[in-house]
């Protein structure tokens, strides 16, 4: 999966932008056909010490998934949009089955002809 990481009004460390890609490449394990995924790293300003915005938007064909996180780090906040998109693609993925599932019942075989 190609992703690509935009930090919004600051520069992003290559090693966060690593860690992104790497934690980001694990979403390959549950789900073959991942087309592309955007990242977007923000800075909120706000007292709060959790001000770090995590925004991952993955492309899959016929959808788009897309996470949103906020905590004290960006590494912690990638883990939890990560988790997030793992648990839209568990749910997709058994939507896609179901539906499969159901028009394999409809479809006629050769013997009922």
């Amino acid at each position: 999966m190609n992703i690509t990481v935009q930090s919004i009004k600051f520069d992003a460390d290559q090693k966060l932008v690593d860690f992104i890609k790497r934690k980001t490449s694990k979403l390959d394990q549950f789900l073959d056909n991942i087309i592309e995924g955007v990242c977007y790293l923000r800075l909120e300003n706000v007292e709060d010490e959790a001000n770090k915005i995590v925004e991952l938007k993955i492309n899959i064909p016929g959808s788009q998934l897309f996470a949103k996180s906020q905590a004290k780090t960006f590494e912690e906040a990638t883990d939890l949009s990560v988790e997030s998109l793992r648990r839209q693609i568990n749910k997709y993925k058994t939507k896609v089955r179901a539906t499969l599932s159901n028009h394999k019942e409809v479809i006629p075989t050769d013997d009922e002809f």
